[in-house]
């Protein structure tokens, strides 16, 4: 076959095309949690600073005991980013984004009634407001570094 060459070719460009844009993708990932992180930083409660401190996001699974948005994984490649709030010290985030509803407390107090609190959202309006921003950047990352590999430039 005479035209090996170019079918090796095609091969080679498609695979390009693959990395370039698992690599813009993830890229582009980090850009989004890193705002989204920033923005939960800026709305949340902060009393003693400890919840405030341990928000974040992850390449993989989140540390244990922490509060989970979801994981977003990129169409192609096996990465998850993970956006997380709470840990063993800050426990209570999901106290803070949702409320507790009024009870009778246990343990120490048992008996007494405890009015409940209020909900403080962070976390998933955090999210919410950004979700289609970062979706369309991750979009617009993956295309253009596709087009600088079909086009030769890349």
């Amino acid at each position: 076959m005479a035209n090996d060459g170019g079918l090796a070719r095609i091969q080679r460009k498609m695979l390009a095309i693959v990395k370039a844009g698992e690599i813009a993708a993830y890229d582009a990932m980090e850009v989004g949690a890193e705002e989204i992180v920033t923005m939960m930083r800026n709305l949340v409660a902060v009393d003693d600073g400890d919840l405030k401190a341990s928000i974040g996001w992850t390449w993989g699974k989140a540390p244990k005991g922490a509060m989970v948005i979801g994981k977003v994984k990129p169409a192609s490649g096996n990465a998850t980013i993970t956006i997380f709030a709470g840990n063993a010290k800050a426990y209570y985030a999901r106290f803070v984004e949702f409320g507790t509803a009024p009870h009778l407390n246990g343990g120490r107090f048992a008996g007494s009634k405890n009015p409940g609190t209020s909900k403080q959202p962070f976390f998933y309006v955090s999210y919410r407001a950004n979700r289609k921003r970062v979706t369309r950047r991750v979009n617009t990352a993956v295309r253009k570094a596709v087009r600088k590999v079909w086009n030769g430039n890349g």
